[in-house]
């Protein structure tokens, strides 16, 4: 049989869905209230055009000191609402103590297109699979249009200042939509501490992407109006916990896998008589910056094998530009970047961050990580080395900083060791992998499942390309030429968070609490305490997520942490 043409196929899809929106209509005019309004679970994506099942008037939260809590209010008209606004009073707690409204935070959660996850990894084609409009962007505009017949989710979130005295706090939540509704909260905080994101333990690690930003503001790149557009992103990045700093020590280290370029910070100068000079203006001036933005603990350099083997500079003697391609381990390519290493070392020191600094790769061939390592060795043994992918133990010893594929462990001998001698030990998620993971259509919770992995299999962190790697309208349409809906970016432009990395950040978080935990029950020799804290992680394999969905099980294992924190 003829494969349909697409216009037809497409008319047939349509045919097909209308007795779904029939339904839809008529749970549109069977509500007795023009105007709905309910708290909601944040683990879930609420579709626009569908009556939502949730009659929640009230919300009961629990929190640490220092914690950011967060849920969704839903509202939901049969008729427009113009000017939907949601406004949070303080919350008063006892003997006076108040939680200010500025730590109140109500975005309205906005719609994007995604995809499936179809086959992963590889090109694609919007034809190929069926699309959607999925919630996941938070906005804090003042403001919204409530559309008839649709559903509006507002992301609330509660940040709860660190020196917050103990005890419960009540307050409202107003949402005017045509008329006040008032909805009751109540916070209680634990006399319990997390400590600020800058001494948070996690290894977090979403690579950043400065020339994107410098698109979608529409500013010319490296200019003071990027830089100033850059420091929001780079300070929220700072306060999920982030430790190193993207940096490109040439062009395009991904060989253009992105929406737009990546160039080097570095300016490589070949002279007339064969010597190199090179310019780390930009670098000094970058790094400086994102330091400056509360992300001053790493500094990873991409790379000396890109995905593609070439490495542009200007030669003095042509006067132009030259690429230089050659294969790691070669007497050429040890001599090119040889000079380079040596130089870029001295630098670094000189600036006082040599000993932060790794020559950083990404899913590289055993043979070429070999003969960088070798070479790296030769001009300095203190270079420190980052590499994200497949676990390969004949260099694990040599790689300070490694991320592995989820589908990986580290053994767990060779895992204390690392940790013991403070080397960061952390595992990544990227196109291949169908869950958990952090798409547009990726259910939420798998964000937060991905802190209480870390925590069972003594992972120090957690890896993830990229930060804000957006496609050609990321408030519009999240679908990408190469991977599934939402893989190169985790915020938007604004700077907007997102559900996900709103979610990303509370696992960051329980991993924070399940440390501190730990600590405090072998401080105390609480043994069988530590016992029923392995036996509750002991459930997160990525197998389980086969048969239980994240969100059961990250709620089962809150409940249980919060039980033997209490006992």
């Amino acid at each position: 049989m003829k494969a349909l043409p697409f216009t037809l196929a497409l008319l047939f899809q349509l045919l097909l869905l209308l007795p779904l929106f029939a339904q839809q209509q008529v749970a549109w005019e069977s509500l007795k209230e023009p105007v709905n309004v309910s708290f909601a679970p944040s683990d879930t994506r609420y579709a626009q055009n569908q009556v939502p099942v949730a009659m929640q008037k009230s919300w009961e939260a629990t929190a640490w000191k220092g914690e950011k809590v967060h849920t969704q209010l839903l509202v939901w008209a049969k008729r427009e609402i113009p000017q939907l606004r949601v406004s949070v009073s303080e919350l008063k707690g006892p003997k006076g103590n108040r939680l200010p409204a500025a730590n109140i935070t109500a975005g309205f959660v906005r719609y994007v297109m995604t995809d499936a996850f179809g086959q992963g990894c590889g090109h694609r084609k919007p034809t190929d699979f069926d699309s959607s409009c999925v919630a996941d962007a938070i906005d804090t505009a003042a403001w919204s249009v409530l559309e008839q017949n649709t559903v509006q989710p507002v992301w609330l979130s509660i940040a709860v200042p660190g020196n917050l005295a103990a005890g419960k706090y009540t307050g409202t939540i107003t949402v005017q939509a045509g008329k006040a509704y008032k909805m009751p909260i109540s916070l209680t905080v634990q006399d319990r501490r997390l400590p600020p994101p800058a001494e948070w333990a996690f290894d977090l690690d979403l690579w950043q992407h400065p020339a994107a930003i410098a698109r979608v503001h529409g500013v010319p790149l490296w200019s003071r109006a990027h830089y100033d557009a850059m420091r929001p992103y780079y300070t929220m990045l700072a306060g999920a916990g982030q430790k190193a700093i993207t940096t490109s020590i040439i062009d395009e280290p991904w060989n253009h896998q992105t929406y737009d370029d990546f160039p080097s910070l570095i300016g490589w100068r070949k002279r007339k008589g064969g010597s190199w000079t090179y310019d780390y203006s930009r670098f000094d001036e970058y790094v400086s910056f994102v330091m400056s933005c509360g992300i001053r603990e790493r500094i990873n350099c991409y790379t000396m094998v890109p995905w593609k083997m070439a490495f542009p500079y200007f030669d003095e003697a042509t006067g132009r530009d030259t690429v230089y391609t050659g294969k790691a381990g070669t007497p050429a390519y040890n001599a090119f970047w040889g000079a380079f290493l040596r130089d870029f070392a001295r630098h670094l020191k000189a600036k006082g961050w040599f000993s932060i600094t790794s020559i950083a790769m990404d899913e590289r061939p055993l043979a070429d990580m070999q003969a960088v390592i070798s070479l790296l060795k030769e001009t300095n043994p203190d270079w420190k080395i980052t590499l994200a992918g497949i676990y390969h133990p004949e260099i694990e010893p040599d790689i300070f900083d490694y991320s592995i594929a989820s589908k990986w462990k580290f053994e767990q001998r060779v895992l204390e060791r690392r940790k013991a001698i403070g080397m960061p030990s952390t595992f990544y998620t990227s196109c291949e992998e169908a869950y958990p993971n952090g798409f547009t259509f990726s259910p939420p919770a798998e964000h937060t499942w991905l802190g209480w992995y870390a925590a069972a299999q003594g992972f120090t962190g957690y890896l993830r390309w990229a930060y804000n790697s957006w496609v050609e309208k990321p408030m519009q349409d999240s679908r990408f030429r190469t991977w599934p809906a939402g893989d190169t970016y985790q915020v938007y432009p604004g700077p907007m968070t997102s559900i996900r990395f709103e979610k990303l950040i509370e696992g960051v978080q329980d991993f924070e609490k399940i440390r501190l935990l730990r600590e405090e029950f072998a401080r105390r020799g609480q043994h069988n305490k530590l016992q029923e804290l392995d036996s509750l992680l002991s459930a997160f394999e990525i197998s389980e997520l086969k048969t239980k969905p994240a969100a059961a099980s990250v709620a089962q294992a809150k409940a249980a942490l919060q039980r033997l924190q209490e006992n």
